[in-house]
């Protein structure tokens, strides 16, 4: 482990300490204003039985560095735009998720990424869907929003716009792992079984890897960003809900922010991302009601599964899911430290 994680873990056991309670609240400091960031990993079939102690110790240790990234910008004083962005790039340079390195293989045996970013000050945005080289389509999503006219690229256009923007390239290989690809090989011999399956690919789909963040910074401006390698063996240029404004992804200072991870197809039919803050800008509901009625009720009925994470301009943070777990980890000014991954 890095010095840089071993930090973090120390922290985590001393903010622990002074924060007790299931979601480690603290007491704000009077006058100051309560900023902070949550993130998550995916949601999915994820019990205590699918992971190995030294996964589960990997899985938080990558969490706890996403979420030292983020706060570290909004400590200094940084925009939120700029603390979503930076936790998302430790997600997607970590192979344990599917964004970036670790993303998911398509029936091509190649890789398709998306990603989003959406400002709640300004509501500028900016997303990419099925880009191949870019090591860290965050990075170009930020790049569509600030330096573009546009709000989503795709396809070769987007890579094409990424290598004039200077970002990095890499080859198609570079986002692929061993886990990966024998989760493919997996996907495509129930396929022999199950002909259906090729068109339904999430009916397999037992973790939703999706990353994502959302923060609020000192200023109490809002953001929101989500990064996907889509769904194992999908095919003919599939594209969930991630870089969707407003499904998989949405901020606005006049309600929230939201990041989304999930079967996409019921997340962008449900524009589950607006939905929840629609609900309370609009019928004056809590984040939390407002959160849970969309993914325990709506999708639930639907038939759709996932979590959400979402915090408002008070500091108020809900991360309801529908699944066995979810990876997400909650850090604020206000002494709240969390690392969860189950749902008790």
């Amino acid at each position: 482990m890095n010095f840089k994680r071993l930090r973090f873990l120390v922290m985590l056991l001393l903010v622990g300490a002074c924060a007790p309670g299931v979601l480690g609240m603290g007491v704000a400091i009077a006058g100051e204003p309560v900023f902070g960031l949550v993130i998550h990993g995916g949601a999915g079939t994820i019990t205590r039985a699918d992971l190995s102690a030294d996964k589960e110790a990997a899985i938080r240790a990558d969490l706890g560095e996403a979420l030292d990234a983020g706060y570290t910008v909004l400590a200094k004083g940084g925009s939120s735009l700029d603390a979503v962005q930076a936790a998302i790039l430790v997600l997607e340079d970590s192979p344990r998720f599917n964004a970036g390195h670790g993303a998911v293989y398509t029936h091509a045996q190649t890789h398709e990424l998306d990603a989003s970013l959406m400002d709640g000050k300004t509501l500028s945005a900016g997303a990419v869907a099925s880009v191949r080289r870019v090591r860290n389509p965050i990075l170009l999503a930020r790049k569509v929003m600030d330096e573009s006219v546009h709000v989503m690229l795709s396809g070769d256009g987007a890579d094409e716009f990424a290598e004039r923007s200077g970002l990095e390239l890499v080859d198609n290989d570079y986002f692929g792992t061993e886990f990966r690809l024998q989760q493919l090989k997996a996907a495509q011999q129930r396929e022999q079984i199950d002909a259906g399956s090729m068109h339904d690919p999430l009916q397999f789909e037992t973790k939703l890897g999706t990353v994502g963040a959302v923060a609020l910074d000192q200023q109490g401006n809002l953001a929101a960003g989500t990064s996907t390698g889509g769904t194992t063996n999908k095919r003919w240029g599939r594209v969930g809900d991630s870089p969707i404004i407003g499904a998989g992804t949405y901020a606005n200072n006049a309600s929230c922010a939201v990041s989304a991870t999930g079967h996409g197809e019921f997340f962008i039919r449900h524009a589950v991302a607006h939905e929840i803050c629609a609900r309370k800008q609009h019928a004056g509901e809590s984040l939390r009601v407002a959160a849970e009625h969309v993914v325990l009720r709506e999708l639930v009925t639907a038939g759709g599964s996932g979590g959400v994470i979402a915090m408002d301009t008070e500091g108020n943070v809900a991360m309801p899911f529908n699944t066995e777990g979810m990876y997400r980890a909650v850090r604020m000014s206000n002494a709240r430290l969390d690392i969860l991954i189950y749902k008790d």
